[in-house]
């Protein structure tokens, strides 16, 4: 299925030298903040309060977010759970981030639900209050990093066995490119990090995977079909093969993730701005860091294509 076919080549490895310089100041400037900056990490992983309130009738969350921020509150979460009368908040932690505190938390949060609905008839009762403290969240951040890694690690494995060293490398240094950019973004405007924007990191990786796949397969056949191309041809005639397919793809999901993030509210805010960075510069890192590498790496046509065995060529003589 294609939207609109392309006749002419374009002549997309013509710009790489300029575009992964580019792309490799990006990078550097991303490790460079990941490094000095860090993450404004959420309460997820740095410990807090947990409370969930229940309503008589089904609350606006802007209602019970505007009353948490007039106590004094930045760093918090407030979302619906089960029904829409039950609203989970999560508080970073006060005080002496023990036991006590997160009580005097939930009696502060409660008094000011109630008197925000005093002139209502919507009660509010409080369900359970949970204390999580910072050894949780340590045990995340590490649970967090070994997932990532072994996510990473599992990805390398997989196309090593898929493609031609030359291809692996390439498409493992775009995937790379992609995590470490989003990373830095977050960590430069000390967005929120939590579990979800590391479930969207994750996801951006093997959607990029998907991408770069697609590109190394359509290369690698084109290999096999033009054998008097140049590799720079090859690459160019292969990218611009893909475009509709990338257009109709990445199009379709962007729309999906832009309705999470206008509408979604502050829950998916972030975890749908991770995913609309990791799109683009999946897109960007498949066509231009991947194809680009593995084109100076020196991949060829005799790299994808298995050599004829002597005694297959002689059968065939025989039987032709």
């Amino acid at each position: 299925m294609e939207f609109f076919r392309i006749s002419r080549t374009i002549p997309f490895m013509r710009h790489a030298l300029v575009l992964n310089l580019i792309s490799a100041i990006f990078f550097v400037a991303a490790v460079f903040f990941i490094v000095t900056r860090g993450f404004n990490l959420s309460i997820e992983f740095t410990g807090g309060t947990v409370i969930e309130v229940n309503y008589e009738e089904a609350i606006p969350l802007d209602d019970v977010r505007q009353t948490i921020g007039g106590l004094g509150y930045r760093d918090y979460q407030v979302q619906n759970f089960g029904t829409p009368r039950d609203v989970m908040i999560r508080l970073p932690t006060h005080g002496d981030g023990d036991t006590n505190a997160s009580t005097e938390q939930s009696r502060a949060v409660l008094s000011a639900l109630q008197a925000a609905d005093a002139s209502s008839s919507n009660k509010v009762e409080l369900r359970r209050v949970e204390f999580v403290g910072p050894q949780v969240g340590q045990e995340l951040v590490h649970n967090g990093l070994m997932a990532l890694l072994f996510v990473v690690v599992g990805i390398m494995v997989y196309l090593a066995f898929r493609f031609e060293w030359k291809l692996a490398i390439s498409c493992a240094l775009a995937n790379l490119h992609d995590v470490v950019i989003i990373l830095g973004f977050f960590a430069f405007f000390q967005w929120e990090f939590s579990l979800a924007v590391l479930a969207g990191v994750l996801a951006v990786l093997g959607y990029s995977v998907n991408e770069s796949v697609v590109v190394m397969d359509r290369i690698r056949e084109n290999f096999r079909k033009q054998r008097r191309m140049s590799t720079s041809d090859v690459i160019d005639t292969s990218i611009t093969q893909i475009i509709s397919r990338t257009v109709i793809t990445h199009g379709s999901t962007q729309m999906m993730v832009l309705s999470m993030l206008f509408f979604g509210g502050p829950t998916l805010h972030y975890f749908s701005l991770a995913l609309t960075i990791g799109i683009w510069f999946g897109i960007y890192s498949s066509v231009f860091v991947a194809a680009a590498i593995s084109m100076w790496l020196g991949i060829k046509r005799e790299d994808l294509i298995k050599p004829v065995k002597k005694d297959e060529d002689s059968e065939a003589e025989v039987l032709g």
